[in-house]
């Protein structure tokens, strides 16, 4: 076993947005400094709590929204493959993608894949906004038990 594998992987949580798109590349660089395997996860939201929000075009109107996430997080993976300057850790990146509540399965995520840290990215919302909905990225900080970066783009 190599010492990527034994060693406990970044986890990087995105969504698609701008900002999961530094957050990636941030956590990408920081696990290949490391040398640490990296676990991409994206959470599609559980219907009963909230809308699907997955913009699709007529040839894939008959998809589920994990169907369409699946696709997505497919595309954003290719995407990133070409902004990265060294893809020698490239080997070291596994995707996951489940169904909920975005803040308790990317801590539900890091715990089963015992990850050494946790990445999100930040739209930053302030004001009204941010007291009527919270940050995502707030409550992961206050409730993960590992350490967390929260990067904007």
């Amino acid at each position: 076993m190599s010492e990527a594998e034994q060693a406990s992987p970044v986890l990087v949580a995105v969504d698609f947005s701008d900002d999961s798109r530094a957050a990636f590349l941030w956590a990408y660089n920081y696990a290949s400094a490391c040398n640490l395997p990296l676990v991409v996860l994206h959470v599609v939201h559980d219907p009963g709590e909230a809308p699907g929000y997955y913009k699709h075009d007529t040839s894939n109107a008959m998809q589920t929204m994990k169907e369409l996430a699946t696709s997505m997080l497919d595309e954003f993976l290719e995407e990133m493959s070409e902004a990265v300057p060294n893809r020698k850790a490239w080997d070291n990146i596994s995707t996951q993608l489940v169904s909920g509540l975005p803040v308790a399965q990317v801590l539900k995520a890091a715990k089963k894949s015992g990850a050494s840290s946790i990445v999100t990215g930040s739209q930053g919302r302030t004001g009204l906004k941010h007291l009527l909905i919270g940050s995502k990225a707030e409550q992961i900080v206050r409730l993960a038990e590992i350490p967390v970066t929260v990067v904007k783009s």
